[in-house]
């Protein structure tokens, strides 16, 4: 290891679908959050680590900031808002406007009393023109004294190579965290369920409220010289009618997720994949604390 290596955390925040998930799965080089169009897709902090031969960096992807509707929603800004004081430098990811409402001031004045480094990442520049760019630099100027301002487009990799040296600059010097092959602190049966929770957000696109949640069931391994991975897991949702909905006329929704989350999970397992499905209802179970902690999302975690 080099004698001048560098270490240390990075929080990307945002408001919600900004792009968060996206940016940091282009860092990494592989896909650790799941992303969609829909907003609040990440729901807890995931931890992912880019390590080169200056230094390491761990990245924490959190839930977009955002005014809580409900216990879940709570959690999640408990989340995004508890991470920022674990962190050496700061990723604020924006959208290309000028307009600059309640939530980015909210976040603004978060950020005043912490006194870290704060680089504003300004995404999906490749949906405006030049012009309207050096707009929303400007009005994100007068919001706050950013250390730097980095425009790029995560989805289609612009300007993205300018990021991992400038967040270098502002960490300290120090070992690694984690061995150089790390790429994320989160178990398995987690990014599996992420991951089928995902495709079930991607395929009913509209049709239902983003009350879903995945529970693994069972992840096993068969015994054998090929790899099988059983895997037995539940979407949950809120009402009756979103469980017609997610199975679909003759299962084939369902039949739909299974297939597309089955394609990634053995991509990700490197091994074939026997997945089941089910669907059961939890009425309102974002405003349950016992039912979000059995869900994944324990608050004694944040």
């Amino acid at each position: 290891m080099k004698e001048n290596f560098k270490s240390g955390f990075a929080a990307i925040i945002g408001r919600p679908n900004v792009g968060k998930s996206t940016l940091m799965n282009h860092l990494i080089g592989q896909k650790i959050a799941i992303t969609s169009k829909k907003p609040q897709t990440t729901r807890n902090r995931i931890q992912t680590v880019y390590t080169c031969e200056d230094g390491q960096i761990v990245f924490l992807d959190t839930p977009g900031i955002h005014k809580a509707k409900n216990k879940l929603g709570e959690y999640m800004v408990q989340v995004a808002e508890r991470t920022l004081k674990d962190v050496d430098v700061i990723l604020w990811l924006v959208e290309p406007t000028t307009f600059i409402g309640a939530g980015e001031r909210h976040i603004a004045e978060q950020l005043g009393s912490l006194h870290l480094p704060v680089l504003l990442i300004i995404n999906k520049v490749d949906t405006v023109d030049r012009e309207e760019i050096a707009k929303a630099i400007d009005a994100y100027r007068k919001l706050y004294p950013f250390d730097e301002i980095i425009p790029v487009s995560a989805l289609r990799a612009v300007n993205t190579e300018d990021i991992i040296p400038s967040i270098l600059k502002y960490l300290p010097y120090g070992p690694m965290f984690y061995d150089e092959d790390t790429v994320t602190d989160q178990p398995q049966r987690q990014i599996a369920a992420e991951i089928i929770r995902e495709k079930a957000l991607h395929a009913l696109d509209a049709e239902i409220p983003h009350g879903i949640a995945v529970a693994i069931d069972r992840m096993k391994e068969r015994p054998g010289k090929s790899r099988l991975v059983d895997i037995d897991a539940t979407i949950i949702c809120e009402r009756d009618s979103h469980k017609g909905i997610i199975i679909g006329k003759q299962g084939s929704m369902l039949k739909k997720i299974g297939s597309n989350a089955r394609f990634e999970l053995e991509r990700m397992l490197d091994a074939k994949v026997n997945l089941k499905l089910w669907v059961k209802v939890k009425k309102d179970w974002r405003d349950s604390d016992f039912l979000i902690k059995n869900f994944g999302y324990d608050k004694k975690e944040i």
